[in-house]
């Protein structure tokens, strides 16, 4: 039985082949680096245990523990869910808001807009924030000039903590629209025109078809952008790095540059580890989550 299992592999080997180098860069980039956190957060890992691992001494749960207590972290957590809890529905609404759009439209003009949302997507991040730093500018951004002509006060966009988080909401929106429309657009691309002609013959109207028609045949393509959306807003960091650095009063650090600060600025690495499992922690259960609420919906 040994020799046919043998000569079965033989024969068969070609698939492995072709799939080795995605398991073995998944393995090394992605795998590793998460036992290697989990095993770096029971110890007190910093810079010295870097030079001289004889430094490092295994601590169990104290990191944990000390997380748990943590003002600051709470205030990273609870700054997070703010993101995802606002962010995250916007992202999705604008997103097929705007490929329903585009999809009607039968314009060159249509095309050139394709590629006008698409572009805040893959504009460096170091770009955006110069540009929508002069936009945020208390005393000459563009933002309070024109709120000055309707005789309103100067808003201090990334002056105050909760109308900061909601300045770097609207960034974010704007620059993780354009990949979740192309997506949208797709899925739109995709649904038979016989569809829309049983539709047109029931005698149903626009918004018949979009709610009835349209809508639940867009349900996989919500579903993939919904998961990898949520994923993304709960690692949030790009924005509040390079336009806040959490600040101000630590009123937009998020979970991820919490981590970041931590291991990167303090070297404080065991406990910038077991900041980023309980992150992974978080990400694992959410989208698990996601997929079981998906799986009875489908049953039903």
């Amino acid at each position: 039985m040994s020799n046919g299992w043998k000569n079965s592999m033989s024969k068969n080997k070609h698939p492995y082949v072709f799939i080795a180098p995605a398991v073995i860069i998944l393995t090394v980039f992605s795998i590793v680096p998460i036992i290697v956190a989990f095993l770096i957060s029971f110890t007190d890992l910093d810079l010295k245990g870097l030079a001289d691992w004889s430094n490092v001494s295994f601590i169990g749960l104290d990191n944990y523990s000390e997380l748990v207590s943590d003002e600051l972290f709470h205030k990273a957590i609870f700054n997070t869910l703010f993101y995802v809890i606002i962010g995250v529905p916007l992202v999705i609404i604008f997103s097929l808001g705007i490929a329903l759009l585009l999809n009607y439209g039968t314009s060159k003009l249509f095309t050139v807009f394709r590629g006008v949302y698409y572009m805040p997507s893959i504009t460096n991040i170091i770009a955006v924030a110069v540009i929508w730093g002069f936009l945020y500018n208390t005393e000459y951004g563009l933002f309070n000039y024109l709120l000055s002509l309707l005789d309103v006060e100067k808003i201090p966009w990334l002056g105050e903590p909760t109308i900061a988080k909601l300045s770097l909401i609207v960034l974010a929106v704007w620059k993780g629209v354009g990949i979740n429309m192309i997506i949208f657009l797709a899925a739109l691309q995709g649904i038979p025109k016989s569809y829309y002609e049983a539709a047109e013959m029931d005698g149903a109207n626009r918004w018949q078809v979009l709610w009835n028609v349209t809508i639940p045949l867009l349900r996989y393509a919500t579903f993939f952008v919904t998961v990898t959306t949520l994923i993304g807003w709960l690692q949030f960091f790009e924005e509040p790095f390079v336009m806040t650095n959490g600040g101000p009063l630590d009123g937009t650090i998020s979970m991820a540059l919490f981590i970041y600060q931590r291991g990167f600025q303090f070297s404080e690495f065991g406990y910038a580890a077991a900041g980023s499992f309980i992150l992974f922690i978080i990400i694992i259960i959410i989208t698990l989550l996601q997929f079981k609420l998906r799986k009875s919906d489908t049953e039903y």
